[in-house]
């Protein structure tokens, strides 16, 4: 259920606003977007990923195939890191005016702020709404925001396409080592693929002291990490390293310097966001950062192995991650690899298996009239070649004998998929739908003639099993059309389905019985059940024949 508690927000100060916790079985009852749990931390401290809860929102009909941006806030807890996100996302809905802050009187509201002594918890908040953007070259993207913590920082590189660092009054040694994990990835990553295998890293340094040395802003974050990032004999050989990687594992680096929010927002415990009480530097600094994180211009699609995410996609490396994140140590850079190599190639059998259904559906799926069986078999030849090539055009990770097995798992998928789609087909077919009738017609009829040619021969014998046969196929008839009408003993009534097809469809007399006998033998329980026999004590003794 959801809960309210105070918190305090991320500067230090107290908030009294409601703060709710849903989980994946709860729907927000007012349709409000909300920050969502996807990551749920259990009482043995493994993880697990609410893959329904994160599947409504990248599945969602509006953005599942949308190209995706993913942005997060990653760094340590209570350092600023929702507060920031709370303005992200004000501009998100304000962009398209020139004062996104709103009024200076209008509480702040968004992601939750967390409690100065409330247990430390690790997981990843996404917010419910995915937000469209039109980028300067035409194409809508999906912009997602994310509130990574804790031990899923490191994956957040992965995973984002611009990650901001959130870092508290300096970038020290220490900050760097944390880089370290992701940054011995990118370089087993990039003896593969030869490509810089994250996009972007800002590093944003809150409550920067120094604005005599290096003033706050872009340009002064850029001169201080120039340095911070410069590479000297007198340094561990490590620190070298992990500078060096940084330089080549990532497409863009920048740094932000941001000033103090101010004594009210430090000291008020009953500060809950309003501009009116942040100091106007650091107000004037917001609006230049927001703006240059989230404007269209500046947004980047997720890439990985130089292919474009979707929605779709980025919920397979979701599930792909989470995997190697279930042990107490940080998992191995090549086990990150192979799990970004595994959940490249799932992302391909999805996009691919999408665009089979998709052409599928136009061709013989919802109201589409029915279609020849020949024509239906030629039309999905043509598309599964269609989607394994789709599948083998993009670029993946492994090798082509790892990407092997994935493409086994397509055509696999896609055949059993293809089965539905005939049987949906054969569903149309008026002569399909009145076969079993006219079968059962066929024989009543073809047996009651049979019967009176016999008995007016007179061969009693045959004209008694023709008659019997014809009362068995009318009382057949009639249980199946009373099957129909009242939807009880549906088994049986596909037994009798498959019956009528089998002397429906066989062209031999031994073919259509030999089919009969499987059928009988497979569905034996159900004339017992119908027709149970006499039932014999244990203790009693058969009768005996007498002459």
């Amino acid at each position: 259920m959801a809960k309210h508690r105070p918190e305090r927000d991320s500067w230090g100060s107290l908030s009294d606003k409601n703060v709710y916790d849903w989980s994946s079985e709860e729907e927000e009852p007012d349709g409000r977007a909300r920050p969502i749990q996807v990551l749920l931390v259990k009482d043995d401290h493994t993880f697990e990923l609410d893959e329904a809860a994160l599947s409504r929102i990248l599945l969602a009909e509006e953005v599942q195939d949308r190209e995706v941006v993913a942005i997060s806030v990653a760094g340590a807890f209570r350092k600023g890191k929702s507060f920031l996100m709370d303005f992200m996302l004000r501009f998100m809905y304000n962009h398209t005016t020139e004062n996104w802050l709103g009024d200076s009187d209008e509480p702040l509201t968004g992601f939750s702020w967390r409690g100065g002594s409330e247990r430390e918890t690790t997981g990843i908040q996404i917010w419910s709404e995915v937000f469209l953007v039109d980028k300067p070259d035409g194409r809508k993207v999906a912009v997602l925001l994310m509130d990574t913590q804790g031990t899923f920082d490191s994956q957040s590189t992965l995973r984002d396409s611009a990650t901001v660092y959130n870092i508290s009054q300096n970038v020290q040694e220490d900050d760097l080592q944390h880089l370290q994990l992701f940054t011995e990835y990118g370089r087993l990553a990039m003896e593969e693929t030869f490509l810089k295998p994250f996009q972007s890293m800002i590093f944003l340094v809150r409550d920067w002291s120094f604005p005599y040395e290096f003033p706050y802003g872009l340009e002064g974050g850029t001169k201080f990490l120039e340095k911070r990032l410069k590479i000297s004999e007198n340094q561990h050989e490590e620190l070298q390293n992990v500078r060096k990687h940084i330089h080549s594992c990532f497409t863009n680096i920048s740094c932000f310097l941001m000033p103090h929010p101010g004594l009210k927002v430090a000291t008020n415990p009953h500060f809950d966001g309003r501009i009116k009480e942040i100091d106007g530097e650091f107000i004037n600094n917001l609006k230049v950062l927001v703006p240059w994180l989230l404007s269209p211009r500046n947004i980047d699609v997720k890439e990985i192995n130089g292919s474009r995410i979707t929605c779709r996609g980025l919920l397979e490396y979701f599930k792909a991650y989470i995997k190697i994140y279930q042990g107490e140590e940080l998992p191995h850079p090549k086990s990150m690899l192979q799990a970004t190599a595994e959940a490249n190639n799932l992302a391909a059998v999805a996009a691919a298996k999408d665009l089979y259904n998709k052409k599928m559906e136009q061709v013989c799926g919802g109201d589409r009239p029915f279609l020849a069986p020949s024509e239906l078999q030629a039309r999905h030849s043509g598309l599964r070649e269609e989607a394994l090539q789709l599948f083998r055009s993009v670029k993946k990770m492994g090798g082509e004998d790892f990407s092997r097995r994935y493409l086994q798992q397509l055509e696999g998928e896609i055949d059993e998929v293809f089965v539905q789609y005939i049987k949906h087909n054969d569903s149309k077919n008026i002569f399909h739908a009145a076969r079993t009738p006219a079968t059962l017609f066929v024989v009543i009829f073809v047996m009651y003639v049979a019967a009176g040619i016999t008995g007016f021969v007179g061969v009693d014998i045959i004209a008694s099993l023709c008659n019997m046969i014809l009362g068995l196929a009318l009382i057949t008839l009639c249980t199946w059309a009373y099957i129909r009408y009242s939807g009880e003993y549906r088994e049986l009534g596909a037994v009798i389905d498959q019956v009528a097809g089998a002397l429906w469809d066989q062209g031999s007399t031994n073919e259509a019985l030999y089919k009969l006998y499987n059928v009988a033998a497979n569905h034996r329980h159900l004339y017992h059940h119908a027709f149970p026999g006499p039932r014999v004590d244990e203790g009693a003794e058969p009768e005996k024949k007498t002459d």
